[in-house]
């Protein structure tokens, strides 16, 4: 946090904004590779959703793939598998081809495919909740060996619990859902009883942290300012989360998309950002509301 001499306004910044562990070990990892002369290298999808960092590993000569077909197309090199993870035949395809592989994918993320293709394998109906057309659901969905339910609404939720289904459940989470509207789905889905289920929060404990303390900021503040990739869903929950507290909040993907003017002079400037956001733009974009606040005085 910083605070104005004349303590009638304050930037905070929170402490959980920026790359959280598993987006960090991610582009560590191609970086790495591009240390040790790998070439070519490619990343299955985006390594992270963030435009800047995507942008500078096109510039280092990374290519992205962007689905099976084109990975097809893909003879020689590495291929590093991005942090949302990919289904199982992708890695498979890999191999197939004589890639080198390399895995980048969370291990948060790692630790439900494992789960779900246990659990599919005996017997349980997978029930992903997140957003059906994110990555990382998109992943966990290619894990199982039967098909998978995704709910990200009430109202899928309850669709689901009137579908009379019979099957024991294994409900599981995308890692960056929403931690609050989690619970509320599981008490929809928990209407139906099962002689047996496993209903798991796997959202990781580093979305938790960056949601509550971004709900904590956005309640006492007078403006709020969420950094993030446009594509980025973890950025994304949190503009939610805040907009809720804070009707002043603005969601940038940089400081150049930050209108100063309409950054109060006085009471509590918020900051916060999602899991994809390199520190430098979130350094910039705090210095630069510290500047304006202190011009302002003047």
């Amino acid at each position: 946090m910083w605070v104005s001499d004349d303590e009638k306004a304050a930037v905070y910044l929170a402490a959980s904004a920026g790359f959280c562990f598993g987006v960090h070990r991610a582009v560590d990892t191609v970086y790495d590779q591009i240390k040790e002369g790998q070439t070519p290298i490619c990343t299955y999808g985006p390594i992270i959703h963030n435009e800047m960092v995507v942008a500078d590993l096109k510039q280092h000569g990374v290519m992205e793939i962007d689905d099976e077909a084109q990975l097809s197309g893909i003879t020689e090199g590495t291929v590093v598998i991005r942090s949302h993870g990919v289904p199982e035949r992708v890695y498979e395809q890999i191999k197939g081809q004589g890639l080198k592989l390399i895995d980048a994918t969370c291990p948060y993320v790692k630790k439900i495919h494992q789960i779900v293709k246990e659990k599919s394998a005996e017997g349980f109906q997978i029930v992903i909740i997140g957003n059906a057309h994110h990555p990382e659901v998109e992943g966990i969905m290619g894990w199982c060996s039967s098909p998978a339910i995704v709910i990200g609404t009430e109202e899928e939720a309850q669709k689901l619990v009137e579908s009379g289904i019979q099957k024991p459940l294994c409900v599981v989470s995308q890692t960056t859902f929403n931690l609050k509207k989690f619970h509320k789905l599981v008490e929809i889905i928990t209407q139906l009883r099962y002689h047996e289920s496993a209903i798991l929060n796997t959202i990781c404990n580093a979305t938790e942290e960056r949601q509550t303390e971004a709900d904590a900021i956005a309640h006492i503040a007078d403006a709020m300012i969420v950094i993030g990739g446009r594509n980025s869903s973890n950025t994304q929950k949190l503009v939610d989360i805040c907009r809720k507290e804070c009707e002043s909040t603005f969601f940038v993907q940089t400081f150049d998309d930050l209108n100063l003017r309409l950054v109060p002079s006085r009471g509590i400037v918020g900051i916060s950002a999602g899991a994809s956001t390199p520190n430098n733009i979130i350094e910039e974009v705090s210095k630069q509301c510290r500047k304006t606040i202190l011009l302002n005085r003047c």
